[in-house]
């Protein structure tokens, strides 16, 4: 069996594509990381450097025009700022609606893009890491439970029920995730989540914050900060 992995360079991605490798071996993985717009390419640099880490299959594909329209505080032409604190304090500013750094419909962009590829490149299942934590509150709605049922499976009947979709961690949050990636030395030291392009993550972004704190809980430092 042939395994087409999501990576966006991050934890939850990176940690999807080493269970990939060490369930499937590296020679029946694909990983596939796509542009949106963003502003900055740390995030793809690190996905790269991951996919060569796993010694597997890379592909890049571009999707930045499809989100030319959107104001998402994440795309490189909004001129809206990235904001600096927690998502259980976002969620409460924008009162149950998704955060500014949803990127409208891009999981479901991107995993109907990935199952196109899967069946170029035979592979019959896709592997992404959406989490609950992400889900919560409605913060990216693209990453909840009944969206991955959909989507999946949407992708398994137009895809002739040749390609599923699994998402190990959508019932898990970034600790447990972070916890089954120690378990198989993950290189958490190549990967990047800061939503900064900036030399070090600003530690002040959702996602740097949340970052930190899955590695306190599993009694480590994160390899960036140390």
């Amino acid at each position: 069996m042939r395994v087409l992995v999501l990576t966006s360079g991050g934890i939850d991605s990176t940690t999807c594509l080493g269970m990939a490798v060490e369930k499937y071996g590296k020679e029946n993985v694909v990983a596939m990381s796509v542009s949106y717009g963003q502003k900055h390419s740390k995030e793809i640099e690190a996905s790269k450097e991951v996919a060569k880490y796993y010694d597997v299959e890379y592909i890049y594909i571009n999707l930045a025009d499809i989100f030319k329209y959107s104001d998402c505080s994440l795309l490189e032409h909004s001129d809206k700022d990235i904001p600096h604190d927690t998502y259980a304090n976002q969620i409460k500013e924008t009162d149950g609606e998704p955060v500014s750094t949803y990127v409208p419909f891009r999981n479901g962009l991107f995993l109907s893009t990935a199952a196109s590829v899967a069946i170029a490149k035979d592979c019959s299942v896709i592997y992404y890491g959406a989490h609950s934590d992400d889900a919560a509150g409605s913060a990216y709605p693209d990453c909840s439970v009944e969206f991955n049922k959909a989507i999946s499976e949407a992708i398994y009947v137009g895809s002739g029920k040749s390609v599923k979709v699994e998402a190990p961690f959508v019932q898990l949050n970034k600790k447990d995730i972070v916890k089954e990636g120690l378990k198989i030395n993950v290189p958490y030291h190549l990967t990047w989540s800061c939503y900064e392009g900036k030399d070090k993550p600003c530690g002040k972004c959702g996602t740097c914050i949340d970052r930190e704190k899955a590695f306190e809980l599993n009694g480590v430092v994160d390899p960036l900060l140390k």
